[in-house]
């Protein structure tokens, strides 16, 4: 055995990733580079987490069951596609967006199409959100806006007419009625100082790039343990992680990292310090509920592909997207794919409707984007639920941010709920990933080496 890798077995530790998303994937992978070896548990049947997809026999494409896209600015997820050799596998089309005013929609997809959108108003309004668009592009002093939150700032800057019109509906929206005016500004600011309105894919959906590098992840090294349920982690006396599972013996690793949401990670190491499970425990976030409808026929007459929607118009949802108005509806066999989708807090009825009423609830509204549209064009929906999709930052969050590394040597922590000020995403997935697998790497091994 040559002395280089000598010490690579030495150094070696055995590494356990709970969750299969994109954070693990990518956790996995630059642990695997380094001669790490590492064991990935993931609960479902397939990797992706919240970007997983499916498809159906005569789809070339999967879609995913929660809707995901890329942005051109998502520096770390596009350089990770670079490294794997995938870069021309990106797709990046320019479809169409458009907001809601007075019972019509317009586009709102560029600068000149925002300016035009008659619910700025006239005059001052117009220029008032232009300034504070230029300004919040320009500035990178997110830590004085979280100190204030969204509604406030906004009214300030922008002023009522702006905000009501542009953002209040939004914020509504996404953080309902009890948290839209609690969100600090720097969410806001994150959202529009980094993405663009060029939206991005992967060639054949997300599902195939999650395929694509677990598969590669595997012939580094990596074992990938699918329907596979962690109950929790516990220290031992060794300085090991203990891992144990709903079905089958415990395991112990030398170090854990753990890539579900926070209130997961509180149930699985309940021997953390009360400080920090109080801070896991204490963050807050919506989950969604979205449905994904297959239909004969396309929805939009003018070919529109996302409609935001306030809900104080009676829409009972927060967004429609029109998908095969981004991707071709050949990609799906002819298909035309919809996409339901609302953020709700989880003790929303709708978590607890089934498919049925769900689809009798939100189908109708359809004909208000196209009169001709019934339920005879409806081909097949799916509905997908989760608890966790949307985290709540409020004023000064960065404080209220759990660390990665626990206070328990070994045990690590990565969750959407930590990549703040952005916004939640596969892009700041990888980032916060890869962050959290240089920091295992720093930590002395386990026994104190």
């Amino acid at each position: 055995m040559t002395q280089e890798r000598r010490d690579m077995t030495d150094n070696q530790r055995h590494i356990a990733i709970i969750g299969a998303g994109f954070a693990g994937l990518s956790a996995a992978w630059d642990l695997a580079k380094a001669g790490q070896r590492v064991s990935i548990f993931e609960a479902s049947a397939e990797p992706g987490g919240l970007a997983s997809g499916f498809k159906e026999p005569h789809w070339d494409w999967s879609v995913e069951r929660f809707y995901h896209h890329w942005f051109q600015t998502d520096s770390h997820l596009l350089s990770l596609i670079e490294e794997l050799g995938w870069s021309d596998q990106v797709l990046f089309p320019k479809p169409i967006s458009v907001m809601y005013y007075k019972g019509k929609f317009y586009p709102f997809d560029s600068i000149p199409a925002a300016l035009a959108y008659p619910g700025l108003g006239y005059g001052i309004n117009k220029i008032r959100f232009g300034l504070v668009g230029l300004y919040l592009r320009l500035t990178n002093n997110w830590r004085t806006l979280e100190k204030t939150t969204t509604d406030a700032w906004m009214r300030k800057y922008a002023g009522n007419k702006v905000y009501e019109s542009m953002w209040q509906p939004m914020m509504i929206g996404k953080f309902g009625e009890n948290w839209h005016d609690k969100v600090n500004m720097a969410w806001m600011w994150a959202r529009l100082h980094s993405r663009t309105t060029r939206l991005g894919t992967f060639r054949g959906g997300f599902q195939v790039f999650a395929n694509k590098f677990a598969a590669k992840i595997e012939e580094a090294g990596v074992t990938i343990h699918y329907n596979t349920r962690v109950s929790s982690l516990k220290r031992q006396e060794n300085g090991q992680i203990a891992v144990s599972f709903v079905n089958g013996a415990p395991e112990n690793f030398d170090q854990a990292l753990v890539t579900l949401s926070p209130g997961m990670m509180a149930k699985m190491a309940p021997d953390l310090p009360p400080e920090y499970l109080a801070g896991l425990l204490n963050l807050k976030s919506m989950g969604a509920v979205v449905m994904t409808v297959s239909v004969k026929h396309p929805l939009s007459p003018e070919g529109y592909y996302w409609y935001n929607i306030p809900k104080q118009a009676g829409y009972p949802f927060l967004s429609l997207v029109e998908h095969t108005n981004f991707l071709k509806p050949e990609y799906f066999g002819g298909d035309h794919i919809l996409y339901i989708g609302d953020y709700l807090e989880t003790d929303h009825p709708n978590f607890n409707k089934s498919d049925d009423e769900l689809a009798d609830e939100f189908l109708p509204h359809l004909v208000k984007i196209n009169p001709d549209f019934n339920r005879d064009w409806v081909n097949k929906i799916w509905v997908s639920k989760t608890a966790y999709a949307q985290p709540i930052p409020l004023p000064n969050h960065s404080a209220n941010i759990p660390a990665i590394a626990t206070p328990i040597p070994g045990l690590f922590f990565a969750s959407m709920s930590q990549v703040y000020p952005w916004d939640r995403g596969t892009n700041f997935a990888v980032e916060i990933g890869r962050r959290a697998a240089k920091m295992m790497l720093l930590e002395k091994r386990a026994g104190g080496v």
